[in-house]
């Protein structure tokens, strides 16, 4: 080895410090640096799967809103047709009240009518019977008496009722 150029103490030397620094790096630089890669590697495999499960639920709420929407879509659908339904009702029984009113109202008018006719007849027949009497006492002139001109009302009446 000496014919290389090599001298055995000097390599020996030259593997002890080199074995020191090397040790010394290795505590000191290589340990540290390697430990912080691999906790760098960690939270980078942390932050993908953080960010997977987030894309995860991110989807998951979205269908979940879509639920939600098409739901209140159908429950607004389900309310609007029962308004209309109720507003169906509530016009059926309307309209129910007032044929109901316009009934009794004709039926309060033709009743009124039938009133009126009753007693407008009966005005009439008394005085047809009053005119029967006048023209009695001076078609025979004499005065009739109060049962007389009673007598011929009646009579009066009773042809004009039948």
């Amino acid at each position: 080895m000496n014919q290389l150029g090599i001298e055995w103490r000097m390599l020996v030397a030259q593997l002890i410090s080199f074995s020191i620094v090397f040790f010394v790096l290795w505590k000191l630089a290589y340990k540290p640096i390697f430990m912080m890669l691999q906790a760098r590697r960690e939270r980078i495999a942390e932050a993908l799967a953080n960010a997977e499960k987030i894309r995860a639920d991110v989807a998951h709420t979205e269908a979940e809103r879509q639920k939600i929407l098409a739901d209140a879509g159908d429950k607004a659908n389900t309310m609007i047709d029962q308004a209309r339904e109720a507003a169906a009702r509530v016009r059926e029984v309307e309209t129910q009240k007032a044929v109901a009113a316009a009934e009794q109202i004709v039926a309060r008018a033709h009743e009124a009518a039938a009133q009126e006719h009753a007693r407008m007849l009966a005005e009439l027949k008394r005085e047809v019977g009053r005119l029967v009497v006048q023209t009695t006492s001076a078609v025979t002139g004499k005065i009739l008496t109060p049962d007389d001109q009673r007598r011929l009302a009646e009579e009066t009446e009773k042809q004009l009722s039948s």
